[in-house]
């Protein structure tokens, strides 16, 4: 039996990785990381930073692979995903093979791993599968939800409301029903500019817990063009952006 562990890392800051994180770091033989470019090259430093800052306890190696690509505008969505996983469960059965049995194996994942993120599923599917017997612990962390939420100074829900998170792509299908309050995440198109004409307002956050931060608030119609600019200079410069956004009607 191999010992695979799902550890969310936090949103940026390496000050978010928690004590049972921490613990969890100091039983690991191999961590996997999937390479995704050049331009996401930063993304793999911060991994290693952490590794190097609380992963003191233990020797440890690392294995990497390169992360299958997704189309960016697939004809049908579902299954461009569905294509995208299985070449992912691939990868990963591909580094779980090459652990050594009674070994622990680690995937470092961004925010925490229960929201938008691929890797429990596809670890399910990979013991599924039979040809590697392994055993699955996953490890919470904080999202970039939570981190939007305290760099504002705001809750996510209103008194007796709910909260709806969404996808970029949802959102351009129209206002979720029954909800006030939307986190969206996901969103490469800015969905919220259409919403410019109603009396909504936003809380915008990219690169949140990185010393690229950019935070901007208040009302949608007067900085929807500021976040646009801000957005795209930043994926300008980056080659990248992650970005989450709160919609708040008035």
């Amino acid at each position: 039996m191999k010992k695979i562990l799902v550890i969310g890392i936090g949103a940026g800051d390496p000050e978010h990785v928690t004590v049972q994180a921490i613990n969890a770091l100091n039983m690991v033989d191999v961590f996997f990381v999937l390479e995704k470019g050049a331009a996401k090259r930063g993304l793999v430093a911060l991994r290693q930073e952490i590794c190097r800052r609380y992963a003191t306890g233990r020797s440890y190696r690392v294995l990497e692979a390169p992360s299958p690509k997704r189309d960016a505008q697939p004809a049908d969505y579902e299954a461009c995903v569905e294509g995208l996983n299985q070449e992912k469960q691939a990868v990963f059965e591909s580094l779980i093979g090459q652990m050594k049995e009674g070994e622990c194996g680690a995937f470092l994942a961004w925010g925490d791993p229960s929201l938008y993120d691929s890797t429990i599923r596809n670890l399910d599917a990979v013991a599924a599968a039979g040809r590697q017997s392994i055993e699955v612990e996953v490890i919470p962390g904080i999202s970039a939800v939570q981190v939007l939420a305290a760099k504002h100074r705001i809750t996510l829900n209103t008194v007796g409301r709910p909260v709806e998170i969404t996808t970029g792509r949802r959102l351009r299908e129209g206002w979720p029903v029954g909800a006030d309050s939307v986190v969206v995440m996901l969103d490469g198109e800015e969905a919220y500019r259409r919403f410019v004409d109603e009396d909504i307002e936003i809380y915008w956050g990219a690169y949140l817990g990185t010393p690229d931060e950019i935070l901007v608030a208040g009302k949608l119609r007067d900085v929807a063009e500021e976040i646009h600019q801000a957005r795209t200079a930043a994926r300008t410069a980056h080659g990248w952006i992650m970005d989450t956004y709160l919609l708040r009607k008035g």
